[in-house]
């Protein structure tokens, strides 16, 4: 994996995603490999590498963020009765570009 899959991949349209929610500086998608039965994940549109290099200049975006992760959330708890919201940090985190997973169910894959 490349150390920015959402900028190189997604964000530039080279991996086409399924749209889950969309604003102008924040893209929500279906996992392109789920590892649970529904998982879904949020993104800023511009490049920021992690939750812990946010800006303050950035709060605005982080808000966004955060609300379009509420929405999905609570889709996912209307439609399903629960769901799990998730980021990454250090070592953890596989793509270095801030993201939160949105997710149900099983765990699919490891």
């Amino acid at each position: 994996m490349s150390e920015d899959f959402y900028c190189e991949e997604v964000l530039s349209g080279k991996t086409t995603v399924e749209k889950v929610y969309e604003t102008e500086r924040v893209l929500a998608y279906y996992h392109t490999r789920p590892f649970y039965e529904v998982h879904i994940v949020v993104i800023p549109k511009k490049h920021i590498s992690s939750l812990l290099t946010l800006a303050e200049s950035d709060s605005d975006l982080l808000l966004e963020l955060i609300d379009v992760v509420k929405i999905v959330a609570e889709q996912v708890v209307s439609q399903y009765g629960a769901s799990r919201v998730l980021t990454n940090l250090g070592a953890y985190q596989d793509s270095k570009h801030l993201h939160w997973h949105v997710f149900y169910g099983k765990q699919i894959r490891n």
